[in-house]
């Protein structure tokens, strides 16, 4: 039986990968594809149900940015979000205006809960997330209007024959109270899917395909350590076993003596029976990164270099058809999807050459988020405390210190972070965090240390509370423990005289300070 699957089609929306994410919270599968995408891939694709995204443009603009019209005579529902919704009126004969009152933020919405997407919300008002400065002016041709607020005259509309519905609002955000119920509504009773997509199908599955992909041939897969890649190293060594080869290159820009830590667990002697290389290779990183501080040049030359140490190392083995990697769904996404905008180039996506001297780059996570490929590493038996660690990038240190990378900043941070890790850990605070770090800012300022005037670095303390990585918030750690960190790391780490609290969210920021 084919697996159910939900379309998502991206118009430009940076909230596109968490409307899939939300899709596979209802265990159904979703995919994020381009507005590009052909009708004919589509019916070849044969989805349960498409989902427009939301997107910056006016769809009456010059820039707008529409789907081929043929999509709406598939006979598959669809469900517009934000621009989509926008989309769907416009190309089937409504009205979109620009709106005399735009809306964003934390909204009142008056739905009606005898409709499909809005049975069984608690109340007829509800708090949504709106972004919007157009609006639906006028519905399409057999549409209800479902949903309204003081602002909005169309805030949702229906039309339950063709089975397309739209809200104006973000119901896949957390700030939308009832959002995953709302999706739930679509992805279940209208879409008819039944939820039976599940984790450990997935690990299975995967295996086989990567055994018939490789068939023969001989893998060289990098490891970091990191949890992407400790997950990707045990599903190809499952798939393929001895003809696979495991290279972790120490490129200088790991927490503190974390490269000696990743050799203990997978080198020799550790828990598992991979063909375990490591490179050091610190020197060659700090010496292409010289100079360099645009933060997405710094992404492209770590990936670069990441890629010809392996070709290198690959040399050294012998013939080897296949690169292996830990790329995850989020980096794919944010490193640029078709007309979405590039948040940042991943090391291991946007950041890789033109020219890469494998056959092929196998990424069997490479649909996954970071939740699912943590639940992957269960399925596989790889210890909880490496499943559960904390996420770290793969350009490492290198995008958590702003600007030109040095070994001396490096140690700054390695030794900031530690600190601020221990504290935290001996708090008590670790567990109820998505993710916690020091970085080291550019900024420089006068600092008074006995009765002598400095004039040094202000390292940057972060911490956020996430469930998805696609948004997040300040953690708030007690200030006691802010305070025990701040006085360590000015009294421990040479070069530093001022520590600050980052309180940024996830959007607008990153959670990476570059």
């Amino acid at each position: 039986m084919q697996q159910e699957m939900i379309l998502v089609l991206d118009f430009g929306g940076q909230y596109n990968q968490l409307i899939a994410r939300r899709v596979r919270e209802c265990h159904v599968y979703a995919e994020v594809h381009p507005h590009t995408l052909s009708v004919e891939k589509i019916r070849e694709m044969n989805p349960s149900g498409i989902i427009f995204t939301g997107g910056p443009n006016s769809v009456f603009g010059s820039e707008a940015v529409l789907c081929d019209p043929d999509i709406f005579n598939l006979g598959i529902p669809i469900l517009g979000i934000c621009y989509g919704a926008q989309l769907m009126a416009h190309m089937l004969g409504g009205w979109v205006a620009t709106a005399p009152v735009s809306e964003y933020g934390e909204t009142v919405v008056q739905v009606n809960t005898e409709t499909p997407l809005f049975r069984g919300i608690g109340s007829p008002e509800t708090i949504c997330w709106m972004s919007h400065t157009d609006y639906i002016a006028k519905v399409p041709e057999g549409f209800e209007i479902t949903a309204h607020t003081d602002n909005c005259p169309v805030a949702a509309m229906q039309d339950t024959v063709r089975r397309f519905y739209a809200v104006q609002f973000h119901p896949e955000v957390n700030h939308t109270r009832e959002g995953v119920k709302m999706l739930a509504h679509f992805v279940h009773d209208v879409c008819g899917c039944r939820g039976t997509w599940q984790m450990d199908s997935f690990v299975q599955t995967a295996i086989e395909e990567l055994r018939e992909k490789i068939g023969d041939g001989r893998v060289l897969c990098a490891l970091s350590g990191g949890v992407d890649s400790s997950v990707a190293a045990v599903l190809l060594s499952r798939a393929v076993g001895k003809q696979l080869t495991c290279v972790f290159v120490d490129h200088g820009l790991l927490r503190k003596d974390e490269g000696d830590q990743v050799e203990a667990v997978f080198g020799p002697g550790g828990n598992y029976e991979l063909n375990f290389i490591r490179v050091n290779a610190a020197e060659e990183f700090y010496e292409k990164l010289k100079g360099v501080e645009d933060p997405e040049q710094k992404r492209k030359i770590i990936g670069e270099l990441f890629i010809r140490v392996f070709e290198r190392e690959a040399r050294k083995i012998g013939a080897v058809d296949f690169l292996g990697q830990g790329t995850i769904y989020p980096d794919v996404i944010e490193s640029g999807l078709g007309k979405s905008a590039t948040i940042k180039s991943h090391h291991n996506v946007g950041g890789l050459p033109d020219h890469v001297d494998f056959r092929e780059i196998i990424e069997p996570l490479r649909l996954l988020f970071k939740d699912e490929v943590r639940q992957a590493g269960r399925e596989l038996g790889i210890p909880e405390a490496l499943v559960s660690r904390q996420p770290f990038p793969g350009p490492g240190l290198g995008v958590r210190i702003v600007g030109e990378v040095t070994p001396e900043k490096v140690r700054i941070v390695q030794e900031a972070d530690a600190i601020y890790r221990e504290e935290v850990e001996k708090a008590g605070c670790a567990a109820t965090m998505g993710q916690y770090f020091a970085a080291l800012s550019n900024m420089r300022s006068v600092g008074v240390m006995g009765d002598f005037r400095t004039y040094d670095y202000a390292v940057v303390l972060r911490a956020v509370n996430t469930s998805d990585f696609m948004t997040a918030d300040a953690s708030e750690i007690p200030f006691d423990v802010l305070q025990r960190c701040m006085t360590r790391i000015i009294n421990e780490v040479k070069g530093v005289n001022r520590v600050l609290y980052d309180l940024t969210s996830k959007p607008p920021g990153t959670i990476e300070l570059e």
